[in-house]
């Protein structure tokens, strides 16, 4: 059952932290390596002419502040360094701006998204904080924190709005009661959907920034969100499932569509292809699965397994029709489906010396390339360029030469 406004689920306590963080780089045990699924990989890779090259790197300055989050947004790159945001030209990887970097106790940045002209990022502190750019300055400004003010405040004066988050504690229901992990945007009705390790989904409406649903999504921390075109919700949790949310038609409220169960550890990452068909997911039993839309369904079902990486996948992004991965064996995985449903891995980067904890790229159409940026727990960013074209002899066949 879905909560309403008025009578919100009850909250239980949730750790510091989460799963993810004990069980990430930790071996696991032979008998849960990997879930019981085939693999979709091929044998033998298409031929493919597949290049890639460093181009450039950020080294760590003398704090070290992990790389927490990478977005590219038009010809900008978002990187966040623990509590600190830095925006640079993605070109040059010239420093435009920075900002919330006076402030500490905010705790790290989980995550950025971007909706309505606003830019919000989600924090360890259980807030969301949402920012725009000065028309004039071009810095960032910051406009308002999550729940906002105005909201506490009306929300506030009735008892029923309050749900317990622990023993002897209530919290009003549309407040996270723990670190804020995921955001994502459906921009077809401007509803932003957050997650966070109290086990719990929220939806916000972007225009006027008013939390509108509150949801017990899991049993322990989530840890990822995903929004399909269509307007389903993917949730991925410490609790080793990935659940899907979605709105019947005329209803105010989103209801839980389908319990994905294969995983056999923590779900960190989840990624959607363009149009919402395939879903991917990365877990610490060091699997990719991927999940694919029945006719016969209205959700996904699991096709199989993804397996290179040694250790933990922490991010997952997919761009155009390249699935880029991120690990804590400090790799980065570039895969592509072939012409029969399989899988291959196009290219390994190799370079970093701390595991891989977040993904951005953007696909160059104009040079046919992918720029891939990676940020890890040391504090490095490193720029990567990517290229993939068919055999000359490939295409000779395709123009009967």
């Amino acid at each position: 059952m879905l909560p309403t406004q008025a009578a919100p689920p009850t909250i239980l306590h949730q750790p510091p932290v989460p799963r993810l963080a004990v069980s990430a780089f930790k071996a696991i045990s032979p008998s849960r390596l990997f879930p019981s699924v085939p693999s979709l990989q091929k044998i033998t890779p298409e031929t493919l002419n597949v290049s890639s090259l460093c181009l450039d790197s950020l080294k760590p300055q003398q704090n070290h502040l992990p790389v927490t989050c990478l977005v590219v947004q038009d010809n900008l790159l978002y990187a966040a360094s623990s509590h600190e945001i830095n925006v640079y030209d993605r070109t040059s990887l010239s420093l435009i701006d920075s900002f919330n970097d006076k402030d500490s106790s905010v705790g790290s940045v989980k995550s950025f998204t971007f909706c309505d002209g606003k830019i919000f990022s989600a924090h360890q502190d259980c807030k969301i904080r949402v920012w725009k750019v000065s028309s004039t300055t071009k810095h960032h400004k910051l406009v308002t924190t999550l729940p906002t003010p105005n909201d506490l405040l009306r929300r506030s004066v009735l008892p029923k709005n309050y749900v317990n988050v622990r023993r002897h504690k209530k919290l009003l229901w549309i407040k996270h009661a723990d670190a804020v992990t995921g955001l994502a945007v459906n921009d077809n009705n401007g509803l932003i959907y957050s997650v966070s390790w109290d086990k719990s989904l929220k939806v916000w409406r972007a225009s006027d920034l008013q939390c509108l649903e509150s949801i017990k999504a899991h049993e322990d921390a989530v840890n990822a969100v995903a929004v399909s075109v269509d307007g389903k919700v993917y949730t991925g949790s410490a609790d080793c499932r990935i659940r899907v949310w979605g709105k019947p038609l005329n209803e105010k409220r989103h209801v839980l569509v389908a319990t994905l169960e294969k995983h056999k550890s923590a779900v960190n990452a989840l990624a959607l292809n363009d149009d919402g068909s395939v879903l991917f997911s990365g877990a610490c039993d060091r699997s990719i699965l991927v999940w694919e839309r029945e006719d016969s369904a209205n959700h996904m079902v699991v096709t199989g397994a993804l397996r290179g990486h040694n250790k933990a996948i922490l991010t997952l992004i997919n761009v155009s029709d390249l699935l880029l991965s991120g690990s804590a064996d400090q790799t980065v995985r570039i895969w592509k489906e072939g012409h029969d449903g399989k899988y291959f891995c196009l290219s390994v980067l190799v370079g970093h010396r701390k595991p891989v904890k977040t993904l951005a790229a953007v696909w160059d159409t104009d040079n046919d390339v992918v720029s891939v940026f990676s940020g890890t727990l040391d504090g490095e960013i490193k720029k990567w360029q990517v290229s993939v074209s068919p055999c000359s002899q490939d295409i000779a066949k395709k123009m009967n030469l």
